[in-house]
């Protein structure tokens, strides 16, 4: 069996052979069967799936996402189980299967980590979960968990630089931004050495580069102006400015739902671990569970599927 999540951006798999991510974006039409097909094996049907790219505007309901995702799975696995947010496995595009790729984790870690808040901090997205109270997590849509505080739409690598900061301070100039996409949280985290290149896995704003170079003059574009106009000491800045605001809105929203419900510790995945385990004060579950904790989805809902006896 293998582990699938399907979101909007990205493909992610763990089978036997390790943890493949591939950038997927469906709004582009992006070959999902052709990708899923070349991590299947002769004989191999059967594979555990969460998704949570049903909410992609390629669709015009989730339901239209639900169902193309999981006909696009069948026809290459066709023994595929679909976890919902019901906690449960099912084998057709039910409702439920809308965006349960965070409680297939808490279900994984649940056990290990009763005291926990899990942040899994992604390329789009931070999920934060508290792991105390399963019951109270199943049924939460994407909705009601941005109304509880357990999800923040800011992410490593694709979240618009205009959506964290409205004005920057320049050499203390206050300096109102652009709200044009010109750049993005990837930008940043490379300028300031948090990513390396080869982590820049999804499209630039300007379809450019993935070099520093090119993302301090995606990052002046943000204040209108070319790199030799604020130089690179401003573009950094800049960059700066936007991580400090993206750092105290996750950060905070974590201690804030720690002590709502009691845990004692934080445990980080995704892509952000390194960075967001130190600054959270959490646990790095790379130290773990290896590259599996920038595809945790993936592989918590094979783990799931396997304790279940699905096999």
């Amino acid at each position: 069996m293998i582990g699938i999540d399907v979101g909007g951006a990205n493909l992610k798999v763990v089978d036997d052979d390790g943890v493949h991510i591939h950038y997927c974006p469906l709004w582009e039409g992006a070959p999902l069967a052709e990708l899923l097909h070349a991590h299947k094996k002769q004989g191999q049907d059967r594979a555990a799936v969460v998704m949570s790219g049903e909410l992609a505007d390629c669709f015009s309901s989730r339901k239209e996402g639900i169902a193309f995702i999981v006909t696009t799975i069948k026809t290459v696995f066709p023994d595929a189980w679909f976890y919902g947010m019901d906690g449960r496995f099912h084998r057709e595009p039910v409702p439920e299967l809308a965006a349960a790729n965070w409680l297939a984790s808490a279900d994984f870690l649940r056990a290990r980590y009763p005291a926990s808040v899990l942040l899994d901090v992604g390329s789009t997205t931070a999920d934060i979960i508290p792991l105390a109270d399963f019951n109270s997590l199943t049924g939460l849509t994407d909705l009601k968990r941005l109304q509880k505080g357990y999800l923040r739409y800011t992410g490593m690598l694709r979240t618009p630089v205009a959506t964290l900061i409205s004005s920057v301070s320049l050499d203390g100039i206050g300096t109102p931004v652009s709200t044009e996409y010109f750049a993005s949280t990837a930008d940043v985290h490379l300028v300031l050495n948090h990513l390396r290149p080869e982590d820049y896995v999804c499209d630039t704003a300007d379809k450019k580069e993935k070099t520093r170079a090119a993302s301090l003059r995606r990052l002046a574009r943000v204040v209108c102006a070319d790199l030799e106009e604020i130089g690179e000491q401003g573009a950094v800045q800049i960059a700066q400015q936007c991580w400090d605001r993206q750092r105290a809105l996750i950060c905070d929203q974590v201690r804030q739902v720690a002590r709502g419900s009691g845990a004692t510790d934080v445990i980080v995945a995704g892509i952000g671990a390194p960075l967001f385990a130190r600054e959270c004060g959490g646990r790095d579950l790379t130290q773990e569970l290896g590259p599996a904790a920038d595809a945790l989805p993936a592989y918590a809902v094979r783990e799931v599927a396997r304790g279940s006896g699905i096999t």
